[in-house]
């Protein structure tokens, strides 16, 4: 790094040229970047009793390098590593400027902002909050009005400042979006096992120029190490591969896209507006969406449609010709199952152990959880295409105002959403994931703490199998209410926290707001379907063996022959447990088999569907009929609405699974932050269980 150099970057017609003249007044010279004709202006700036060279480089709209003068740009930087550079940007146009300030913030390198032509920006009508734009973008940014001298002493001493290592001017890290930062991340790491390459570049700036196939970078990687960029190369194309899959369109275009969301959601933030100015299509929607007041009734809205064509396309509306007539796709998939117990009736006399394990530690359990597979598809579907239209990031900036209230910053609300925080249907592992773009430790321990509340695709299931139970007619609202529930307890979670566990200061980020566009079928249907065949499989391998374990401990010991058949599961090992369990979990509405499911949960929360199909499918072997669960429960004289709404308020709360934790273990560094959520989370969502039970049967007789 050259510790006495400042470079001066910035889009043409910036007021590039008058920074330069400013700083360093008549000394300056003119040189050739070596191999090309392309000229650059060096001189020397004297301030506060230092002398500093700073060198004004080729105006560039981008550092893809698409002409000669981009290509000294980005190669001086990259070659020369100056101590600090010096952004130029046009306050007027601060948009189309901020697209080459984020492959700038990209390089990693020390950056000051020179906020220049405020003036033109204020005849314009435009009012730029440098304070915020620093924030959001974790560098100095410096107001000017270079052709006046205006702001330029301030700039000379933030400079200063910097180089002497007074002033932190390290750039926030630059996202592209959850699916673009995964690849972008994974190849990093694989960028850091080659130091010679280290050395050279910044690792992240390098995986995503190789991400984007940037030749000249590959050329220059291939230079220093030609078999490890040679191996990169194959990793990135790979991740590239599936960026592409994903969004239907190439790598690069995909990271320009972003780009401009970024500048996008910067100015959004940054600017406001004194006089009526032009906008373009994508403005004038988000006059309406992101409104203060008419955003989040839209947002509701838009979840409550999300809902209801989910439950009138998997299960409500009969549209699927099969045999016996019309069926849902629920009901498709319930009278392939119903088939099936029908087949294997013949064993019971045979061998009636393993009857048992299939008909009811299988079927029962399996089948439960894979009679969700349409809902879960649907709604994977509905999420899927919201995310490639746009509007999820238009739900972070919405959200971003109200979450601050309750101790998070913005970035929890990408948290949230990926953990299935809009309508269901994500995952708590990429949610807690995704705290990696934070910058602050508290930040990133309060929101994984929280992140796990959110109505992640394995509850699913169980709030489907109770609300047809339990709630057939009002299924929309409930999931509605579920939905308002999960953000409210993990909002009011995260405000006790941070004011007692977790304390520390909150800070901003920038939100990607990428033009709206209609979802590409293709992309989303693939999308959908990778999401459901992960979930198929998890039915199929872990819940599946979960099951399996389950249904012996419910399984054995046998009872002795006076005991009656129909207590033989209170006898096993798991009806046992679930009894000593009972005396505390009666206060909640929690029987003993319901006890055992719960235990089985812990592992993933789809179990807790199929150890209630395992056991109430043992309690019931006398029925030669196939029933669902939903209709087992219905039926019982144990169960109501208050106990399964009670059940649903449990499930969505309590102790993450296994996987959940082991993530929230190692982005945490501690055991200690992955059982304090374990035992936090299940103490909150017993003692709400306890209160919506108990209150619920008080008022039960009155409805």
């Amino acid at each position: 790094m050259s510790t006495d150099e400042i470079v001066i970057a910035g889009n043409p017609n910036a007021g590039k040229t008058s920074v330069y003249n400013r700083l360093t007044g008549a000394s300056q010279q003119v040189s050739n970047y070596p191999g090309v004709t392309v000229e650059y202006k060096s001189g020397v700036m004297r301030h506060a009793g230092k002398r500093l060279t700073v060198v004004d480089l080729p105006g560039a709209y981008s550092l893809t390098a698409y002409t000669q003068e981009e290509l000294v740009a980005r190669n001086y930087i990259v070659d020369r590593k100056p101590a600090l550079i010096v952004d130029v940007v046009d306050a007027s146009n601060l948009e189309r400027n901020l697209y080459l300030t984020t492959q700038i913030l990209e390089m990693r390198a020390p950056t000051v902002i020179a906020l220049n032509m405020m003036d033109a920006a204020e005849r314009r009508g435009y009012q730029v909050d440098a304070a915020r734009l620093s924030q959001l973008l974790g560098v100095p940014v410096i107001p000017t009005v270079a052709s006046r001298g205006t702001g330029v002493n301030e700039l000379r001493d933030a400079c200063i400042a910097v180089i002497e290592g007074r002033l932190d001017a390290m750039p926030a890290p630059v996202r592209f979006g959850h699916a673009v930062d995964e690849e972008i991340a994974a190849l990093t790491g694989q960028v850091g096992a080659y130091p010679s390459l280290v050395e050279m570049f910044a690792p992240s700036w390098l995986a995503t120029k190789l991400i984007e196939k940037d030749p000249v970078v590959y050329g220059q990687a291939r230079a220093i190490a030609p078999e490890d960029a040679a191996s990169l190369k194959a990793l990135a194309d790979e991740a590239a591969h599936r960026i592409e899959t994903h969004f239907d369109a190439d790598a690069a275009t995909i990271v320009a896209e972003h780009r401009y969301g970024i500048a996008a959601g910067v100015v959004k933030a940054c600017v406001s507006f004194t006089a009526q100015a032009r906008r373009d299509m994508t403005d004038q929607i988000d006059k309406i969406v992101c409104n203060r007041l008419l955003g989040p009734v839209i947002l509701v809205g838009v979840v409550a449609m999300l809902f209801f064509w989910v439950f009138k396309l998997s299960d409500e509306w009969a549209w699927l010709p099969w045999p016996g007539g019309w069926q849902s796709p629920t009901g498709v998939v319930a009278w392939s199952f119903d088939v099936l117990s029908s087949f294997l009736s013949p064993l019971e006399a045979y061998a009636p152990m393993l009857h048992s394990l299939l008909d009811a530690g299988i079927i029962g359990g399996v089948g439960g959880v894979l009679n969700f597979v349409p809902l879960i598809f649907f709604m994977f579907l509905f999420v899927s295409a919201l995310e490639d239209s746009g509007y999820i990031a238009r739900v972070a900036f919405i959200l971003d105002r109200p979450l601050r209230v309750f101790g998070l910053q913005g970035k929890s609300i990408l948290a949230f959403i990926v953990a299935g925080g809009i309508g269901a249907g994500g995952c708590a592992v990429p949610g807690i994931m995704a705290t990696r773009t934070m910058r602050e430790d508290k930040d990133r321990l309060l929101t994984m703490l929280v992140t796990p509340f959110m109505n992640c695709g394995a509850k699913m299931p169980v709030y489907a199998m109770l609300i047809a139970a339990f709630f057939p007619g009002d299924r929309i609202l409930v999931m509605m209410t579920l939905w308002a529930l999960s953000w409210v307890t993990a909002l009011c979670a995260a405000w006790v926290l941070r004011r007692t566990i977790v304390r520390g200061t909150q800070t901003p980020f920038v939100m990607e707001l990428p033009p709206y566009h209609l979802p590409v079928l293709r992309g989303v249907l693939r999308h959908t379907w990778e999401r459901t065949w992960m979930y198929i499989k998890k039915a199929g391998t872990i819940i599946l063996a979960i099951n399996i374990v389950l249904w012996a401990l419910m399984y054995f010991p046998r009872p002795p022959d006076e005991v009656d058949d129909s207590d033989a599961l209170a006898y096993s090992m798991a009806g046992r447990a679930g009894k000593t369990l009972e005396p505390v979990s009666a206060a909640a509405g929690f029987d003993w088999k319901t006890n055992i499911a719960l235990i089985g949960g812990f592992a993933a929360k789809e179990v807790v569907v199929g150890a209630l199909g395992t056991a109430y499918a043992l309690e019931d072997q006398t029925d030669e009929n196939y029933h669902s669960l939903s209709e087992r429960l219905a039926a019982h004289p144990d169960w109501n609405p208050v106990r399964g709404f009670a059940l649903m308020i449990f499930v969505m709360l309590y102790a993450p699974c296994f996987v959940t934790i082991a993530v929230i273990r190692r982005e945490s560094g501690s055991w200690k932050w992955a059982a304090f959520a374990t035992l936090y989370s299940t103490a909150l969502a017993f003692v709400l269980a306890v209160i919506t039970y108990q209150v619920g049967m008080v008022l039960l007789p009155y409805f």
